[in-house]
């Protein structure tokens, strides 16, 4: 409930401000800001013993391929995501909320770290958003 409540404000808060000019993909860095967030994501969670357990049997140099995809397709970039659905791809996890709002927080610092405006970080995380009955408690 915390990262929904969290949602909401962020994106009443970005309906507030002047829309910056360029695509999200542009205002995330290109593919060189999403590698770099990506990457800043990635270690966050290895070091987080809440969510580090759910990557524990996954290929991480292709996870970190498939995200980098989604989050180019997302933000308007040239990429097309070619992994497996949402649901399909975290169906037998048994991720909780607890789980998901860890690795939004961790997306989030890792947005930060990267000098990300927060227009950009609340479009991104938007975007995102509809994906939460995807992934929690598949």
């Amino acid at each position: 409930m915390k990262w929904i409540n969290l949602l909401w404000l962020s994106l009443l808060l970005a309906a507030c401000q002047p829309t910056p000019a360029g695509t999200l993909y542009q205002r995330l860095g290109g593919q060189t800001g999403l590698e770099q967030m990506v990457d800043h994501l990635l270690q966050s969670i290895a070091t987080d013993p809440s969510i580090v357990h759910h990557f524990e049997d996954t290929d991480i140099a292709r996870f970190r391929t498939l995200l980098i995809e989604q989050l180019c397709e997302l933000s308007q970039g040239p990429c097309k995501y070619s992994g497996a659905s949402m649901q399909e791809s975290h169906t037998g996890f048994q991720i909780s909320k607890a789980h998901f709002d860890a690795l939004v927080n961790h997306l989030i610092d890792a947005m930060q770290q990267q000098g990300i405006s927060i227009s950009a970080q609340n479009e991104l995380l938007a975007l995102l958003a509809p994906m939460y009955p995807d992934v929690v408690y598949r």
